[in-house]
């Protein structure tokens, strides 16, 4: 494909030729995954009862030091696939009964994406969900105009010291809100089926960081300004679990107080966030972080 001989797919702008070698992100030429199965723990209206068909790729063009899904986001592990078996592997999820396919950190690898979804285009009925740092060139993401009808978007940070300290991106703020005005022009505001799941518009994640609440007040009140409450639904996550990288960030390497957490909800709702969707404290543990075991791939 054209595009990886010159990448520049996200804002890193490596353009780096990825037939031959890889840049910040990691991938490389050919479709790379960890898993491929249900899962239950997205917010309700994308897992519904049946789950969330989840695509796992590995590598990620962001590389937050206390990412979650460390050993596929910067150990790379995973498989690498042809984009005819990614295509199986959308109607597989289908036919497990996934109300969606999720493709989380796609970012590396979204023509291929688009190809293996234009292979399956006729057959399948679920809605897409592009499952995204934030991180996102707007470019990239007009690729994805006619192909994605869900974006879950996390907005990690405003403040460009956390940015350039945590993800290795000062121009972090800027980027992702020039993204999630793309994201809200092609799907508009939220669509739920009579069930109440989501069939199109834009949810917007936000990862409530220790010691970081003001940085997630200044989120939520230019969120509210600049876009309003209905745009777009709010998903404020007290699911941070330290990885076993952070020996050189102690201010996170814990878990987030009750106090740090419920600021920030409360925080929102004053702002009219009233739909927002907030988790319970006991999110914040390591057994609701999938298993990265291949399964199936």
């Amino acid at each position: 494909m054209e595009n990886l001989k010159n990448c520049t797919l996200c804002p890193r702008n490596c353009k780096i030729d990825r037939t031959l070698s890889t840049g910040f992100c990691g991938a490389g030429e050919n479709v790379k995954i960890a898993r491929a199965a249900l899962h239950h723990w997205e917010e309700p209206c994308i897992s519904g009862k049946t789950g969330s068909g989840t695509v796992f790729f590995s590598s990620c063009n962001l590389k937050c030091v206390y990412c979650q899904n460390f050993e596929i986001s910067q150990q790379h592990f995973g498989k690498e696939i042809t984009i005819n078996r990614l295509a199986e592997i959308f109607l597989e999820l289908e036919s497990q009964g996934a109300h969606n396919i999720n493709l989380v950190t796609p970012t590396p690898y979204v023509p291929q994406i688009c190809e293996a979804i234009d292979l399956v285009r006729k057959k399948i009925k679920i809605p897409f969900v592009y499952n995204s740092s934030g991180y996102e060139s707007v470019m990239t993401l007009r690729l994805l105009k006619d192909y994605i009808d869900i974006y879950l978007v996390d907005i990690k940070y405003k403040s460009p010291h956390l940015s350039k300290k945590y993800s290795a991106a000062k121009d972090y703020f800027e980027i992702a809100i020039s993204a999630l005005c793309e994201m809200l022009r092609q799907t508009g505001a939220p669509v739920f089926s009579g069930s109440g799941i989501m069939t199109r518009g834009t949810i917007v994640r936000h990862l409530v960081l220790p010691s970081c609440r003001q940085d997630s007040l200044d989120i939520l009140s230019y969120l509210a300004e600049n876009f309003g409450t209905d745009q777009f639904l709010l998903s404020i996550m007290s699911q941070y679990t330290p990885n076993e990288n952070l020996s050189s960030f102690p201010e996170i390497n814990r878990i987030l107080t009750t106090f740090e957490y419920e600021s920030v909800t409360s925080f929102a709702l004053d702002l009219g966030f009233t739909s927002a969707l907030v988790q319970s404290r006991q999110s914040a543990n390591k057994k609701y972080t999938p298993p990265f075991d291949l399964s199936g791939v």
